[in-house]
């Protein structure tokens, strides 16, 4: 009922999992990533505790395939689920029980020194979905791991993806103090529940995601000097705000402008946003 595909970028820095299928809340079952551990995907009759336990043989020190074969020796359904594991070293494994329904079937495979992967899928149009996830994998090795997750979704989705339609899909992807503000490791954790398009509406919410909540590099920042801070406060007054700093507030802008009252620096696209030169995403 569902394709995914679980991995750690090539720079050793990121985990995550990106899956989609024609059940309500995919997201809510299937994923589970903790920085500097791994990622899991559980799926088909899905035992939902491989994500908690899984996470946990992965922190102990196993690698995938150990932790995988932990869950399965555990787990008397085991033939009944598939599931999909990469390790702190980007080590995968994947398992498709004997009882999944047709096509079912997974790889595994490394893409770079440091990254992995694993792809699985059941209730599929058949192999060719794996193989077009696997394909965009392995040719995205220049793109952020959020991208290449969600170009590898979205190639499974085109080649058929799950036999039985389209309903929902989620994304997943961590890395250390990537969450906002800082505070956790959350890269994007975005779902899509009940859609009838949901790979098409999940890169969306990436795009925004990125607007809103990632924070600007320093190539992206402009300096704010004393005429660009008198021409952005003009626009946010004609926008109907009391000052720049109210309109960033109501825009959820927060991660785009430098802190302070008089903020050091704007993000280019935010720039180009509030000037009207581009449309919001």
């Amino acid at each position: 009922m569902t394709f995914s595909i679980v991995a750690r970028s090539d720079d050793g820095e990121s985990w995550g999992v990106a899956v989609a299928s024609k059940f309500l809340a995919v997201g809510s079952a299937v994923p589970a990533a903790a920085a500097g551990v791994g990622a899991i995907a559980t799926q088909a009759d899905a035992n939902i505790a491989y994500k908690y336990l899984g996470l946990a043989h992965l922190d102990e020190g196993a690698t995938a395939q150990v932790a995988l074969d932990r869950l399965l020796e555990e787990d008397e359904g085991r033939e009944h689920r598939q599931a999909g594991v990469v390790d702190s070293d980007g080590n995968a494994a994947t398992w498709t029980g004997s009882k999944c329904f047709a096509w079912a079937g997974g790889t595994t495979g490394r893409s770079g020194e440091r990254g992995g992967y694993a792809i699985q899928g059941n209730i599929l149009t058949g192999p060719e979905v794996v193989e077009a996830m696997e394909r965009a994998w392995l040719a995205s090795a220049d793109r952020p791991l959020e991208r290449r997750l969600l170009g590898a979704l979205a190639a499974g989705d085109d080649a058929g993806g799950d036999s039985r339609g389209r309903q929902s899909a989620a994304l997943l992807v961590v890395r250390d103090g990537a969450g906002y503000g800082g505070h956790d490791d959350v890269a994007v954790d975005l779902r899509v529940d009940d859609h009838t398009d949901p790979v098409t509406e999940l890169a969306r919410l990436v795009d925004l995601n990125e607007l809103y909540l990632t924070a600007s590099t320093p190539e992206e920042q402009v300096p704010v000097d004393d005429a660009l801070m008198i021409e952005l406060e003009a626009l946010a007054k004609a926008d109907g705000k009391d000052s720049f700093h109210m309109w960033v507030g109501s825009q959820n802008h927060e991660m785009r402008v430098g802190h302070g009252a008089r903020p050091e620096w704007i993000d280019r696209r935010i720039l180009a946003i509030i000037r009207g030169e581009e449309a919001q995403a």
